[in-house]
């Protein structure tokens, strides 16, 4: 398997910018991938969808698209090579509020905040 790396998924439009009017406004959170590009994967794979609460609008259908991890008007991703993290260990999720889905905001998945 190879050396992931640590990432850094940083907001970069401000809380009221338009363009977070599809997405609930998310903090930062940081991650373990094999790539910038993977990063926002991981970091979209963690929110809440349709399917995790039982809420699917249609078949087949999921929000993955419209993550704002995606959305590079929204979220840089910075290298962090700061050893705070160690790059050994499975993809995921490594800190930050992961409360908020690309749902309805009465959804909330079960395991909270993420702890770094």
């Amino acid at each position: 398997m190879s050396e992931l790396n640590i990432y850094r998924l940083v907001p970069s439009a401000p809380v009221g910018d338009p363009r977070w009017q599809n997405n609930p406004y998310q903090e930062e959170i940081v991650v373990r991938a094999h790539s910038s590009g993977d990063a926002r994967i991981v970091a979209q794979e963690a929110e809440l969808d349709f399917p995790d609460v039982n809420a699917k609008p249609a078949e087949g259908v999921q929000t993955d698209m419209a993550s704002a991890f995606r959305n590079e008007k929204l979220f840089t991703v910075i290298r962090d090579d700061s050893g705070r993290f160690s790059p050994e260990g499975p993809r995921g999720v490594l800190a930050g509020d992961m409360r908020r889905g690309v749902i309805a905001a009465g959804h909330r998945p079960a395991h909270g905040p993420i702890a770094g």
